[in-house]
């Protein structure tokens, strides 16, 4: 393998719940992975923000950051993403400023343009769809309360001259919003390879410099599974493919299933097809399998870091793909 050294491999755990399992037990599971990756030498772990969600437990990332950070003690802590449509610029920046200043030097901010999963959760929000349409806006008041430039008067605290590493998740006009800033961007996924490919290609022909980033800085993102068989490898993705399903068919995103279970299932065409549309194109296989389209995932993009978001519902599994991923890209 010729993945060039330089290039980092972080994880974004969504706290996905599991049938049978509480919720409770899925912010724990997410807790316990980081210090495991932490042991691995990933670079950072991030968690995520849904809302309403039965199949996500981590509704406030920040909070959950705080948790990952204390229990670890290296790697990078941080969010993918703070939905900044939907929170006041200054208390985002007011809780991550309380992060900085308890966990010095290891916190991230990774903030998206998404508006709540459906419309009852952007009403309960107090947000509608086209609060996404001043993300850019808003992104500038964040970084003005850390510089201390708010025409307001008011002042952030602790986060005024505190420097917490920005990162825009590129959804839609995110790699435009993140190269006029002058920002890294998380851009996904890779079942859409041409998308993705388009959207760093924008980035970098637009990218600004800015006194948080010199150069463009890409970090893509998707699933990377990896086990001792193909077929094991496969139905790793199972689990996270069937809940995608249900979502496009009951409007709703479920707790995680057995891969059996979901494998003696009678499904629908309609739910047969976007099951079978979510088990592809993802990065997954063998040591030797993943290791080669990981290198040619890094090269047509030129990525310095790759964000695994791998779910399943077997937590011992995902471990050891975790393990593996890293044999792999040491």
């Amino acid at each position: 393998m010729s993945l060039p050294r330089s290039v980092r491999f972080s994880v974004l755990d969504r706290s996905r719940t599991r049938e049978g399992h509480r919720p409770a037990e899925a912010l724990r599971d997410t807790v316990a992975l980081a210090r495991e990756v932490e042991a691995l030498g990933y670079h950072r772990f991030w968690v995520s923000e849904h809302h309403g969600v039965p199949g996500v437990a981590g509704s406030a990332p920040t909070v959950l950051a705080a948790a990952v950070a204390a229990a670890t003690r290296t790697i990078r802590v941080g969010t993918g993403g703070v939905m900044l449509p939907n929170h006041r610029p200054l208390v985002v920046a007011e809780q991550f400023g309380v992060l900085e200043a308890l966990f010095p030097g290891r916190i991230d901010m990774g903030l998206g343009r998404s508006v709540g999963f459906t419309d009852g959760v952007r009403r309960a929000l107090g947000r509608d769809r086209g609060d996404a349409e001043d993300f850019a806006a808003q992104l500038d008041e964040l970084l003005g309360w850390f510089a201390g430039t708010s025409p307001t008067g008011v002042h952030a605290r602790p986060a005024e001259g505190l420097r917490v590493p920005p990162f825009v998740l590129a959804m839609g006009e995110g790699a435009e919003v993140a190269a006029r800033a002058g920002l890294p961007m998380v851009i996904g996924d890779l079942r859409n390879r041409e998308k993705m490919l388009r959207g760093v290609d924008h980035y970098r022909a637009r990218f600004r410099p800015s006194g948080w980033a010199d150069e463009p800085y890409v970090v893509v993102s998707g699933t990377v599974v990896v086990a001792a068989t193909p077929e094991e490898a496969r139905r790793l993705l199972v689990p996270e493919a069937w809940s995608m399903a249900y979502s496009r068919t009951h409007g709703t995103f479920p707790p995680l299933v057995p891969a059996e279970d979901v494998e003696a299932r009678a499904m629908t065409a309609k739910e047969r097809g976007f099951y079978e549309a979510g088990l592809g194109g993802h990065i997954a296989g063998t040591e030797e399998r993943v290791a080669d389209e990981l290198e040619t995932l890094v090269k047509e993009t030129g990525a310095q870091e790759v964000l695994v978001t791998t779910s399943t519902y077997d937590r011992a599994a995902l471990l050891d793909s975790f393990r593996r991923l890293a044999r792999v890209v040491r």
